[in-house]
């Protein structure tokens, strides 16, 4: 069975984390750099190559984007699920802040919370509760 792990591009991975901790809860597990890499211009040297994070208990993994321009896109949203609308409420407001809510959380005819935001990084998410949450 395969596990899915978001990987996301940054321009400043860990500001990018640290955002997400502070919005979601969690730890980073792990940083390597380019300096790392033998022979690596001192340009290059504190850009991240990997980082391990938990944020709101979901792995995920970043990376500066060091040999490309960074070009969001909108094919691809990362969903988070509470099983409370105040925990679902606390965090898509802090992971809009500074970003912009496209569909804000409200109760939809499922009977479940869901919206949508981009975070101030250009990330998308969709917030939501399970339906049997109140």
């Amino acid at each position: 069975m395969a596990k899915l792990t978001p990987y996301i591009f940054s321009e400043d991975s860990k500001a990018q984390a640290a955002f997400y901790i502070a919005a979601l809860g969690g730890e980073v597990i792990s940083v390597q750099t380019h300096g790392e890499i033998p022979g690596t211009k001192e340009e290059m040297k504190d850009k991240v190559m990997h980082l391990s994070l938990v944020a709101g208990g979901i792995p995920m993994y970043m990376a500066d984007t060091v040999f490309q321009k960074l070009d969001r896109g909108n094919g691809i949203h990362l969903s988070l699920s509470f099983e409370s609308d105040d925990e679902a409420h606390g965090a898509f407001d802090r992971l809009a802040a500074g970003g912009k809510v496209i569909d804000p959380l409200k109760i939809q005819f499922w009977g479940a919370l869901f919206g949508v935001l981009e975070d101030k990084y250009g990330v998308l998410w969709q917030v939501t509760t399970e339906v049997e949450a109140n």
